[in-house]
């Protein structure tokens, strides 16, 4: 029995996206989990992970002295947990827990789950950041990419030279995620819903601009708004949730049935995504989509066959989108929804992610 070590940022991504794979690890081999503790480890804990708990990992701080303690924090756990293969997931763990298992030559399993700002602009942290990821990467067993754009980005900057493969995202549950009835349009209402972190990257103020014109022209169109807010959206959001042009719903942790009642997603992000897990359940659901051309979204529409896709940074074409959405006959919303499905059930099964994993840890 193989001891398995995942090294990650958050419990909540871990349990949400990671479940099935861990449930299939558990199956064969000893998980350990180090991250950070939150709500969701005692569930995990409850499936049979051991829990490491990491307190020098900071999700968005910069400070290089932290980050060495980080580095020496995974030293000290990996010499004592001695594991056969480690999981990493996001940058900091990709890159401090890739340096720990290099030194140690422990085999490492790496997922690339978006770039980051700090590599997506160019600049001296681009530099630092590019130069950490090539130390960090450079005996990874294999490295994971969830869309081309980040693929092609890390070859040409020569940061992955070994083996590497693509991931559909983390894919979606489909079991978890099952088509719904789609909800009927009974007086004009049209529901669309905005599923995020509230942050000014992920569109927020496009949303916000959006709901504002749209409402003008059909008073019937709700605006939901579900995610932890930043501290900087909240005077904002709460003055547009008190005047009725959008509905704040505050963290919500069933998304599945949220979607219920909402006849489209809208998800103007530019910020860097590895490949949206909203859309990919929205889509499983059988819901339309509306959403940026970028990377870790564009690969999810397919422009008018199961949604929109418009410009980053765009408040008109969102608007323009939105009309166009809300003109539609029910029946056409119903169909786009249903083309969504096909689409995931096609390309993005979770059991594709989970398949690729076993695979890696019975090779190390």
């Amino acid at each position: 029995m193989k001891k398995v070590l995942i090294l990650a940022n958050n419990d909540v991504g871990l349990y949400q996206f990671r479940q099935e794979l861990i449930s299939e690890l558990l199956k064969k081999n000893k998980v350990y989990i180090s991250l950070p503790y939150g709500e969701m480890v005692e569930p995990l804990k409850k499936m049979g992970c051991k829990f490491i708990n990491n307190p020098f990992l900071e999700r968005h701080g910069t400070n290089p002295f932290h980050d060495l303690n980080l580095l020496d924090y995974y030293k000290n756990t990996l010499k004592k947990l001695n594991p056969d293969v480690v999981l990493t997931y996001t940058i900091k763990c990709n890159v401090y827990g890739g340096m720990a298992c290099s030194v140690l030559n422990i085999p490492y399993v790496v997922n690339v789950t978006g770039l980051g700002t700090a590599i997506e602009n160019s600049g001296v942290m681009q530099k630092i950041a590019l130069l950490l990821y090539r130390i960090g990467l450079r005996k990874a067993q294999k490295v994971f990419f969830q869309n081309t754009e980040n693929r092609d980005f890390m070859l040409k900057h020569h940061v992955v030279k070994g083996m590497y493969d693509m991931l559909p995202g983390s894919g979606v549950n489909l079991e978890r995620f099952p088509v719904r009835d789609y909800p009927s349009d009974e007086n004009g209402v049209v529901r669309f819903a905005f599923i995020s972190r509230i942050m000014k990257e992920k569109g927020i103020d496009y949303y916000l601009f959006a709901a504002k014109a749209i409402k003008r022209k059909y008073p019937n169109a709700e605006f939901h708004i579900c995610g932890f807010c930043e501290a900087e959206y909240e005077g904002k959001l709460n003055e547009y949730n008190d005047n009725g042009t959008v509905i704040y719903h505050g963290m919500i942790h069933d998304v599945a049935e949220f979607l219920n009642d909402i006849h489209c997603v809208v998800h103007p992000t530019y910020y860097p995504e590895g490949l949206s897990n909203v859309l990919l359940e929205a889509c499983a659901s059988g819901r339309p989509i509306i959403t940026t051309d970028r990377s870790g979204c564009r690969e999810v529409v397919d422009d008018g066959v199961n949604g929109y896709m418009i410009p980053c940074r765009n408040g008109k074409k969102l608007i323009e989108a939105v009309d166009k959405f809300m003109r539609l006959q029910n029946e056409e919303r119903k169909q786009m929804g249903l083309a969504g499905r096909t689409k995931v059930q096609r390309e993005f099964d979770r059991q594709i992610v989970v398949q690729k994993y076993v695979d890696e840890v019975e090779k190390a």
